[in-house]
């Protein structure tokens, strides 16, 4: 079945083209094709690459404790486009290897710093179970902070968001590329 199209540059209307410049500008000049599908609602997408932007540059929390979330909400969601996306940027921010191969196995996953342990559990309990127990929750709550512990809420719903959209419309990896994980489903 067809999906909605991945728009093109070409294709956009006034009001497209004023969200896609504001994206080009806070992605250093690159626009994702997620951004291009989201596009056929230009509203939806200045809010969505808002919310990420806030997330990318301005969170309380760490890059690392953000791209450890945010690859394990992209394994939870099989979204091998997010996947693709974070997984260099974990590296580059010195998520080790091994934690990043074990959160795309499903392999359990041995995290040593009290940050890290926390992020992750906190993530994991509210993709699989739709809330976070009393001890995940203060062991987050300790370990972030109030606002912390609402920044990483809304991250993992953003990026549940964006996985969501990624998978429903069958947004491609870039030509070339391999997916990481299996295909949601």
């Amino acid at each position: 079945m067809d999906r909605i199209p991945i728009l093109q540059e070409s294709e956009l209307d006034d009001a497209q083209r004023c969200v896609y410049e504001e994206i080009k500008e806070s992605r250093c000049g690159h626009v994702l094709d997620l951004f291009m599908a989201l596009l056929h609602s230009p509203v939806v997408a200045d809010h969505a690459q808002r919310l990420g932007a806030f997330h990318r540059h301005h969170s309380s929390l760490s890059t690392r404790l953000v791209e450890l979330s945010v690859l394990t909400t992209a394994k939870h969601w099989s979204s091998a486009y997010a996947w693709h996306h974070h997984d260099r940027y974990a590296r580059g921010c010195g998520l080790e290897t091994g934690i990043i191969d074990a959160i795309r196995e499903g392999n359990e996953t041995v995290l040593t710093a009290s940050d890290d342990a926390a992020v992750y559990a906190y993530t994991r309990e509210l993709l699989e179970y739709r809330h976070v127990g009393d001890e995940t929750y203060q062991a987050a709550w300790d370990e972030l902070g109030t606002t912390g512990i609402v920044e990483l809420t809304a991250l993992i719903g953003y990026y549940t968001m964006i996985a969501m959209t990624l998978n429903a419309h069958r947004v491609p990896l870039p030509d070339g590329a391999t997916p990481a994980l299996p295909p949601p489903g």
